[in-house]
């Protein structure tokens, strides 16, 4: 890599790292593994750095989510697991709902990969369907019934997030 290139690409990396890391934790659930999952996605990029510098954040998307659904297959006792338990937060939920943020967490893992990564990549990344299909290698019918199903189960898992969402749709979608 030139130093042009070396330039663009921590110019790059400096300014995406924190949305890509969010992306990274919301599939990955873990602050340390989504760290990992992301350098790793940021390694295969710098690699293929002269042909995808023109759209980098859609490779290192693609690359993460691929790279975390290969982790999601791979057999339990291979993986690493954290032991250590889970830090204080020092900034206080500015919401005041973090009992129903915790509880929404939870049910996100406990969907089955494919429809977590179809729900991240729907509503928390905000990608349209066609997109979604793209990244996860399937049909724009499937990413509806992959969304619609983990809609469905986090709603049985987390009621008071349902009957939040209800409360903040638009008044034309109310029955």
């Amino acid at each position: 890599m030139n130093r042009e290139a070396r330039r663009q690409f921590t110019e790059f990396v400096t300014a995406r790292t924190p949305s890509l890391l969010r992306l990274a934790y919301v599939l990955t659930g873990d602050r340390h593994a989504a760290e990992d999952l992301l350098q790793s996605a940021l390694t295969k990029t710098a690699g293929r750095w002269g042909s995808v510098r023109d759209s980098p954040e859609a490779y290192v998307r693609k690359a993460m989510y691929h790279e975390q659904v290969g982790r999601w297959r791979s057999p339990r006792w291979r993986r690493e697991s954290v032991t250590a338990s889970v830090p204080d937060r020092s900034v206080a939920d500015p919401s005041g709902q973090v009992d129903l943020r915790l509880a929404l967490e939870r049910a996100l893992l406990a969907l089955p990969p494919r429809r977590r990564a179809a729900i991240v990549l729907r509503y928390f990344e905000d990608l349209p369907e066609a997109e979604v299909a793209q990244v996860m290698g399937c049909s724009v019918g499937t990413v509806r019934s992959q969304t619609h199903r983990a809609l469905a189960r986090l709603r049985e898992l987390v009621p008071d997030f349902a009957a939040l969402a209800e409360d903040r749709a638009p008044e034309t979608t109310r029955s």
